[in-house]
């Protein structure tokens, strides 16, 4: 069955944090995950047919306290499940809600389906 990768970080990253897709919808925990989709390009092609699909998400960790041991922890889960990440940093520390900002970078290959 094809998954998308929002439903493959959901699936792997709900048992470790909250996971919410573009907002956090309801009272946010100390500790939560958001995800944000960022690109879908086509980087194979075989007899004029894109075989690849290359979807591009960002991870934003957002924690109340030391976010360093949540980044590796979700670093770890991502690499044993095979997602390149391609980016870590930290964003900032947003005084009006007091919670550090990681973004973590991931992408991931599938197969196109058959049209």
């Amino acid at each position: 069955a094809y998954m998308s990768i929002l439903e493959e970080l959901n699936t792997l990253l709900t048992p470790i944090l909250p996971v919410e897709t573009g907002i956090f919808s309801t009272v946010a925990p100390d500790e939560y995950l958001v995800l944000t989709p960022m690109t879908d390009t086509f980087a194979l092609f075989g007899d004029n047919a894109p075989l690849i699909d290359v979807s591009e998400v960002r991870i934003s960790l957002f924690s109340k306290g030391n976010y360093i041991k949540r980044k590796n922890q979700i670093t770890a889960a991502l690499h044993c499940a095979a997602f390149t990440i391609t980016d870590r940093r930290y964003i900032g520390y947003e005084n009006d809600s007091s919670y550090h900002h990681f973004a973590i970078d991931v992408a991931k290959e599938y197969e196109t389906e058959e049209i």
